[in-house]
């Protein structure tokens, strides 16, 4: 009966220990980051994104993220989406076109978000499981202040990368507008980064200033760009607050961080259950106008009494 006893209790206690051993540990999220290069515009949604979740109680104690940059390699893109997928990540954040293109062609379940996108419909990305944000910035009101700065300027330079699908589109639109505004623009392609100076040194010869659109290899190069254009006395009027802060006399568009907190308060609406179907691209929630007045002076460019009051 003794002998009874002990084996029951010695079997209770193992069910006991055996449940508290089984208690499953939660999970943590995995959430994938996928990047085409790296340069200042990219790097700092990266870091708006992640600071949202983190300031809603999604930090490392919840989530690995798992941060992926291509270099500037297509190829390398879609080996980081294929590795997602195989993966099975909870969530990615795909930052600039190609890595959108990339990471949407190997998933059409995982929830991809996405930004630094300029126009997600031209270039394809729309689907039940991509949404995001898109960093096209207020062209119209950027021709207005190059109206306002520059009133006898009339060729604007425009250098962008040809295989960037996103910045043929941005040249389309921004063409679109400067010649209702009786603006002409004088384009010149590249390919690659190498390219630029060389693409620069002929464009800056037949403008009147120097427009730079949002292209990842405009933007990796921008210090070349800003510092050429400066040896030329060209005013150079950017389309970002990164472009801007190189060098540029002025832009009225995004800020990256901003526009990656935006996209980081939409991941946490699907961590919390929202359907990614229901969710719709959004645009820049807010513009900010920029002079550098320093570079104005030397450029002999007077500042209108309407802008001054607007900084």
């Amino acid at each position: 009966m003794c002998l009874k006893k002990i084996v029951r209790n010695l079997f209770i206690g193992s069910l006991i220990l055996l449940s508290f051993g089984c208690g499953k540990k939660e999970e943590k999220i995995e959430i994938g980051i996928t990047q085409i290069v790296e340069h200042a515009a990219l790097d700092s949604a990266v870091t708006g994104f992640v600071e949202a979740l983190k300031d809603n109680g999604f930090d490392e104690s919840k989530v690995n993220f798992e941060f992926q940059n291509a270099q500037g390699d297509f190829g390398t893109a879609q080996t980081i989406a294929q590795s997602f997928t195989q993966s099975k990540k909870d969530l990615v954040l795909a930052v600039s076109t190609p890595s959108a293109q990339a990471m949407y062609n190997s998933s059409k379940d995982i929830p991809i978000l996405i930004t630094a996108v300029t126009d997600p419909k031209a270039v394809g990305l729309t689907g039940k499981n991509i949404s995001g944000t898109t960093d096209m910035p207020p062209l119209e009101k950027q021709v207005e202040l190059i109206k306002l700065l520059l009133p006898n300027a009339k060729k604007i330079g425009f250098l962008y990368n040809t295989s960037e699908e996103n910045s043929r589109v941005f040249l389309q639109k921004f063409r679109s507008i400067t010649d209702a505004n009786g603006l002409e623009i004088v384009e010149k392609g590249v390919t690659n980064v190498n390219e630029v100076g060389q693409a620069l040194d002929i464009l800056l010869e037949n403008v009147d200033l120097l427009y730079t659109p949002s292209d990842n290899t405009v933007t990796s190069s921008i210090s070349l760009i800003s510092e050429k254009a400066k040896n030329k006395n060209i005013p150079m009027i950017t389309s970002d607050d990164v472009q801007f802060n190189a060098g540029g006399l002025a832009t009225e568009s995004i800020d990256f961080k901003s526009l990656g907190y935006q996209t980081g308060l939409m991941a946490i609406e699907i961590l919390k259950g929202e359907k990614i179907e229901n969710m719709p691209i959004q645009g820049p929630k807010e513009t900010k106008l920029m002079i550098n007045q320093e570079i104005a002076k030397k450029l002999n460019v007077n500042i209108p009494q309407e802008l001054i009051d607007r900084l």
